[in-house]
């Protein structure tokens, strides 16, 4: 078992399938997290499901208040932060002459800047301690592109390239940023998806499954301790072939 006994990890988009099995993975492994996302309920039910978990409600789509979120978040673990998990994220489909600017800005916005603005600023606190972990999760599609998806897939595309710019800024101060690419995960957006065409994606996956939510939740374990310490700006595809980088 990994190790991360009083490490203080931030995890947004914790309400979600794979945003709750990430909190499982690190919790075991001896974490202090605080678990974020837009429903209080699901974050209460995590607050009572597991020890060492802080909460705390904010939609990413402030970014004018994400500096004030990551100093709340901190202070509620202790005053610092070891690692991030920028999890969060929105789609919002449309074929690109349908796509509407607004709905361009805001996948841009909430996926990209956010993240961008919550790694600024976990950075800042990262540079206190002369050390850090941010994992940042993108998708498949940001590698392959997708029908209706080409603001998301910029978004998550954009992900990957600043987070290998942010790795060369900061690997010299013992801070590793990479993301996790995942591909067709079980979750309750997967189980929504018509059988007909469940069957379609299946068929594309050499492993002839969709993945769990435990399979990401154990990349990001791996690349938030210190066993992942020579790895940086990299992205881990978590996909069963799908795409092979």
């Amino acid at each position: 078992m990994k190790n991360l006994e009083n490490k203080n990890i931030i995890v947004t988009g914790a309400s979600g399938g794979i945003g709750n099995a990430i909190i499982k993975k690190l919790n075991e492994a001896g974490a202090n997290i605080l678990a974020s996302g837009t429903r209080i309920d699901k974050l209460d039910e995590l607050k009572k499901k597991f020890v060492n978990i802080k909460i705390l409600r904010f939609d990413i789509s402030q970014s004018e208040k994400i500096e004030e979120f990551i100093d709340k978040a901190s202070n509620e673990l202790g005053g610092s932060l070891d690692g991030i998990v920028n999890n969060a994220g929105i789609t919002q489909d449309n074929l690109a002459i349908r796509m509407s600017l607004d709905e361009w800005q805001k996948v841009i916005n909430i996926n990209l800047t956010s993240t961008f603005l919550m790694s600024k600023f976990a950075i800042k606190k990262m540079l206190k301690n002369k050390s850090g972990k941010i994992v940042n999760i993108t998708s498949v599609v940001g590698h392959t592109g997708n029908l209706g998806q080409a603001n998301y897939t910029a978004s998550k595309a954009g992900i990957i390239a600043m987070s290998k710019s942010l790795a060369i800024e900061y690997a010299k101060k013992n801070i590793n940023i990479n993301c996790i690419s995942p591909g067709f995960i079980k979750t309750a957006m997967t189980d929504k998806i018509d059988e007909k065409f469940k069957e379609v994606i299946v068929s594309k996956i050499p492993s002839a499954r969709l993945g769990e939510p435990d399979d990401i939740a154990n990349a990001v374990l791996f690349l938030s301790s210190d066993q992942s310490s020579y790895i940086n700006g990299e992205t881990i595809h978590v996909n069963g072939g799908m795409y092979m980088a």
